[in-house]
């Protein structure tokens, strides 16, 4: 029979309502009812209250005897970090580049909510693990290999990655497996359990110069390589030059544990002479910079931003072939951002919670000597890398748009990135990489409409990536390029006006200047966004210098 009606006004409570069996609803009703099971019943999988995952220790004895795993970041500071863990005593061992047969594993064998990069990144493990255990099978290659990666916490998935891997590790039987997470707020960690994983200052110093000198290195080599007379040059300086870094970082010298290496690391000059060698090796390769050019940023979401391969869809080589130049977005700028998130935390307590102004002060002085380590790299290469944005400025342009203390991914950072790209004519166009379902991310790309919409000549391509869509992703990316095409040949034809050069007098200016052949000549930024367009900027400028100087 059906139940009597109930006046809305009487449901102040549950007790009002009776619950009627399934069986008694006609079977047209739309409804659907879910009989709980009884208390009585043990439900599979809900037996116990959860317990966070705890490895089992790593012992400084094992240390000798076992292998770290590690990836998920460019080829190029991945193997500058290997040389600085074999310095501190650690074999290690570089996974490869995560595939699309990675994330389907990754979908198989973890939580299906997960996000894209979560997909890659638990696959990619997954399918290495399951690789060695055919070889050494499953019992030796938990005794004979760990896993460090990155950790966090906060609104984004990334808080959450350890499950999505303790997961994966269960369904492919491999619980006994040990992995490590690093948190990403913190500089000396001292000892993992167990004490066979050391994070103390000298690790996490030679982790962040090793980022620092790989950003210039991938800087350099996305200026030069859509510019090189001889194809594949760049490319082949570029891996030259890192396996050098590994050198220099694997046999770099111990002092200090504490302060001692801090500032041995900020006063030497051990990696301005490295970085010295990498720019002569860099400047062999001859260059045409007046091939015109769109110059395009990349912004996102950390790992897609920063991974060079199927879990962006190669979207840096695949921008190279549609004939852009690539902006790529440096790991140092997220290290700089994490610092000023913690600076406004401290900026929040100041008169509430004692020491927030002291430690606010430590935390810019941090700061700033990041920005002047990164800064010493690019004096000692040319000056050729870009510089890093000022976070303050990214935050004061972001504000109208985003809140600051929305921290989530990269937060207020996108949006302040992007429109530093734009009024400053640092790019002709944006490239925002955000996961599938990414909450962070979803928030940006929702405020970057109203930026959009209030700068409208922004150019601004937002690709959703979920691994498998790629036509219709790189498609819709094409579709804002082509603009950025006709907008960087309308520049150039306007400097070029402006400044009286024709293509032949141009020729003739750059062939009386062998210099600007070099691929480590600086070109200054005019004001304008393009390559080409800055040249001849130049070229006009030493032309006026030249008519003013002389008697």
């Amino acid at each position: 029979m059906n139940a009597p009606e109930i006046p809305l006004k009487s449901y102040k409570s549950l007790q009002g309502l009776r619950v009627v069996a399934e069986t008694n609803v006609q079977s047209d009703s739309k409804m659907h009812f879910v009989v709980p099971p009884p208390l009585t019943e043990k439900v599979s999988g809900t037996t116990g209250h959860f317990r966070t995952y705890r490895p089992r220790p790593f012992t400084r004895e094992e240390r000798a005897s076992t292998t770290i795993l590690f990836g998920g970041l460019h080829w190029r500071v991945e193997r500058v970090l290997q040389g600085m863990l074999t310095n501190q005593g650690y074999a290690s061992e570089i996974l490869p580049t995560a595939t699309r047969e990675d994330m389907l594993t990754g979908r198989e064998v973890a939580d299906i909510g997960q996000c894209c990069p979560t997909s890659f990144t638990t696959g990619n493990l997954a399918n290495y693990l399951r690789s060695a255990a055919q070889r050494i099978g499953a019992e030796q290659v938990a005794k004979d290999y760990i896993y460090v990666t990155a950790g966090s916490c906060g609104s984004c998935r990334f808080g959450q990655y350890h499950q999505s891997y303790e997961l994966a590790l269960r369904n492919i039987g491999m619980e006994s497996f040990r992995m490590f997470m690093l948190g990403q707020d913190k500089l000396d960690q001292g000892d993992k359990a167990g004490g066979g994983l050391k994070l103390d200052m000298p690790f996490l110093l030679g982790a962040i110069w090793a980022t620092v000198v790989t950003d210039v290195v991938q800087d350099m080599e996305y200026q030069i390589r859509p510019y090189e007379v001889h194809p594949g040059e760049t490319d082949k300086v570029a891996r030259e030059c890192v396996e050098y870094l590994h050198e220099v970082f694997r046999k770099r010298p111990a002092r200090g544990k504490k302060l001692g290496a801090l500032l041995w690391h900020l006063g030497t000059n051990y990696f301005t002479d490295a970085m010295r060698e990498v720019r002569r090796r860099f400047d062999q390769i001859e260059v045409d910079r007046l091939r015109v050019k769109p110059l395009v940023k990349i912004t996102g979401e950390f790992y897609l931003q920063t991974v060079e391969g199927d879990p962006n869809y190669n979207i840096h080589h695949w921008l190279e072939s549609e004939g852009a130049e690539v902006y790529p977005a440096a790991i140092t700028i997220w290290f700089d951002y994490l610092m000023r998130l913690a600076g406004q935390n401290f900026e929040d307590h100041i008169g509430i919670e004692r020491y927030s102004r002291l430690k606010l002060g430590s935390l810019h002085t941090a700061q700033w000597l990041l920005r002047w380590t990164y800064m010493r790299m690019r004096r000692a290469t040319g000056m050729v890398p870009h510089e890093l944005p000022d976070q303050r400025e990214l935050r004061e342009l972001a504000a109208p748009y985003f809140n600051s203390r929305l921290d989530g991914g990269e937060g207020d950072m996108l949006i302040g990135k992007a429109l530093w790209a734009y009024h400053k004519k640092k790019a002709h166009m944006i490239c925002e990489l955000s996961p599938y379902s990414c909450m962070p991310n979803t928030m940006s790309v929702g405020a970057m409409a109203t930026v959009v919409g209030r700068y409208p000549d922004l150019l601004y391509a937002p690709l959703e990536i979920k691994g498998d869509a790629e036509v219709h992703a790189l498609s819709r990316c094409q579709m804002i390029l082509t603009e950025a095409k006709k907008r960087a040949q309308r520049e150039y034809e306007e400097v070029l006006e402006r400044t009286g050069f024709t293509e032949a007098s141009l020729l003739e200016a750059i062939a009386a200047r062998p210099e600007l052949k070099r691929a480590t000549y600086r070109i200054p930024h005019y004001g304008v966004a393009g390559t080409a367009a800055n040249l001849v900027l130049h070229l006009a400028a030493d032309i006026t210098r030249l008519k003013i100087t002389k008697p």
